[in-house]
């Protein structure tokens, strides 16, 4: 139960940062702590995976900042976050054998990232009275979170 939790989670994230949660994971993989080795994602703990998640995660987060970066709940925002959700929860699943139910969790969990972040950094940039501090906000939760979940995998 607690593996599809964990990939519900992780889509969670990605739903609040797309390139967040496959970031995480592959970090997970490569230290050892997503034991993916012998199967067909275990080229998320080589070398060079862990570091271009982690510059693709970078550059979302410089760009969720600008004015001109459009919605999450636009379709092809939403979706590469729905994609990357199930991902990073196939990648969860594949540690026990249950990659199509990670896989399902992690989508369902961006739908939830996706649209809960969507209305809580809305309000949270109406209380601040601008953006930028909900959008940082927001940051520190999906990074964090993302540590956490695969720290606890």
């Amino acid at each position: 139960m607690s593996l599809y939790l964990f990939a519900l989670l992780l889509g969670v994230v990605a739903g609040l940062r797309a390139m967040t949660a496959p970031a995480a994971v592959a970090w997970g993989a490569h230290l050892g702590l997503i034991p993916l080795q012998g199967g067909p994602l275990a080229w998320l703990g080589g070398a060079i995976a862990p570091w271009t998640f982690t510059a693709l995660a970078v550059l979302e987060l410089v760009g969720d900042q600008l004015p001109k970066t459009p919605s999450r709940k636009v379709p092809v925002q939403f979706g590469t976050r729905i994609v990357s959700g199930a991902f990073c929860g196939a990648a969860i699943g594949a540690t026990q054998d249950a990659w199509i139910g990670g896989a399902v969790a992690g989508a369902v969990g961006a739908v939830i990232g996706t649209l809960g972040g969507a209305d809580v950094r809305g309000r949270l940039a109406k209380a601040f009275g601008r953006d930028l501090p909900a959008g940082l906000l927001e940051d520190v939760v999906a990074v964090g979170g993302a540590a956490l979940i695969v720290s606890a995998v």
